[in-house]
C-alpha cells in the first residue's frame, strides 16, 4: 500500500508533471489509498476551486480504482494531532492536520507516502516515515537533506 496525499491525486486528475508517476503507481499498486481527509479535500479542491460539478468530482476520484481508504480511528487521529503539534511552524513547516494522519497513516501501516510537499516530505524523513516524492507543479522533485 501507498498512502497518497490530496495533491498527489489532484495532479493526477490536473494532468500535472505529477500525473505520470502518480497513474503508475496507481497502476503497480493495487492498494494505493487516499485517507478518509485525502478523499474530502479531492473533493472539495475540485467542486470548490476547479469548479467541477459535485457528481463528476465524485465520479473522477472513483474511475481512479483507489483502494478503500484506511479509517481514521482515535489512535490515527491522537498520534497526528501531536505529530502535528511536533512538526508545525506557520513559515518554516506549514504542514496541514491532514498532512500529519497521511504520515500517521503511513506509518502505522509501515508504507509509504506519495507527496510532493516538501513540508510533509520534511516531516517523513524526520520521522523516519518512507516517501515517494513526486514532482511539484513545476517539475521539480525534493530530495532529502544531505
Amino acid at each position: 500500500m501507498t498512502v497518497l496525499d490530496a495533491y498527489a491525486v489532484l495532479a493526477l486528475l490536473k494532468g500535472e508533471p505529477a500525473a505520470e508517476p502518480v497513474g503508475r503507481l496507481l497502476r503497480d499498486d493495487p492498494d494505493a489509498a487516499l485517507t478518509p481527509l485525502g478523499v474530502a479535500e479531492v473533493l472539495d479542491h475540485l467542486v470548490r476551486v476547479e469548479d467541477a460539478a459535485e457528481e463528476e468530482a465524485a465520479l473522477d476520484l472513483a474511475q481512479l480504482g483507489l483502494a478503500d481508504p484506511p479509517p481514521l480511528d482515535a489512535i490515527v487521529a491522537t498520534r497526528a494531532g501531536l505529530l502535528r503539534a511536533r512538526h508545525h511552524h506557520r513559515s518554516r513547516r506549514a504542514v496541514s492536520l491532514a498532512d500529519c494522519v497521511v504520515a500517521e497513516v503511513a506509518r502505522i501501516a509501515a508504507t509509504p507516502v506519495a507527496t510532493s510537499d516538501p513540508h510533509l516530505l520534511e516531516l517523513c524523513h524526520d520521522e523516519a516515515i518512507a516517501v515517494v516524492a513526486l514532482p511539484d507543479s513545476r517539475g521539480r522533485v525534493w530530495s532529502a537533506p544531505s
